[in-house]
């Protein structure tokens, strides 16, 4: 709970722009814990790799899915700044692994988008540049937001494998886009 805490101003300074209202907390008494989920290897690395209850509900209404698209076009913005102040740097050892070229970085948030994209039900897009794959990517991450928030993604694929909610879908979507503003 202390590192949740720790983690809110940084939280709070990429979504200030949003009008969201987000307000960190700044004692551990003002978090509230609503469900417990068995861990993960993935959540020992701080990552939300289950699902809460909250995000079963497959539908989003309109302003839910504006909100979303905020908090996800804020930490776009927050990326885009943290890679363009990097160009040309040595990046530092960081807590989450830093310190890789920072167009790896940039390699790395694409191809997990990808994955995410195929986990909520959506195809992942491709293209020559990174630059175009970005914003390829991002139009993606959209579309598949408002497709999977108003119900035209079945929860299951065709195989029968459960898919993301759209409310999971970018909970780790702006989760690790966030992480990686960090490590730049």
């Amino acid at each position: 709970m202390a590192a949740l805490l720790a983690y809110g101003p940084q939280y709070a300074s990429i979504l200030a722009a949003t009008r969201l209202g987000f307000v960190a907390p700044e004692d551990l008494s003002q978090l509230v814990v609503v469900e417990r989920l068995p861990g993960t290897p993935t959540t020992d690395f701080g990552a939300p790799s289950v699902a809460p209850t909250a995000d079963g509900d497959r539908s989003c209404d309109a302003a839910e899915r504006k909100c979303f698209e905020k908090i996800l076009r804020a930490g776009w913005r927050a990326f885009d700044q943290a890679v363009s102040s990097a160009h040309g740097k040595t990046l530092s050892i960081g807590p989450r692994g830093g310190g890789r070229p920072l167009e790896r970085i940039v390699a790395h948030v694409i191809g997990a988008d990808a994955g995410y994209l195929i986990a909520v039900g959506w195809k992942a897009p491709k293209a020559a540049e990174p630059a175009e794959q970005l914003a390829a990517t991002r139009e993606a991450i959209l579309a598949a937001l408002e497709a999977s928030a108003t119900g035209k993604i079945p929860s299951q694929g065709p195989r029968g494998g459960v898919r993301w909610s759209a409310r999971y879908f970018v909970r780790r979507v702006a989760w690790h886009l966030m992480a990686h503003v960090w490590e730049i």
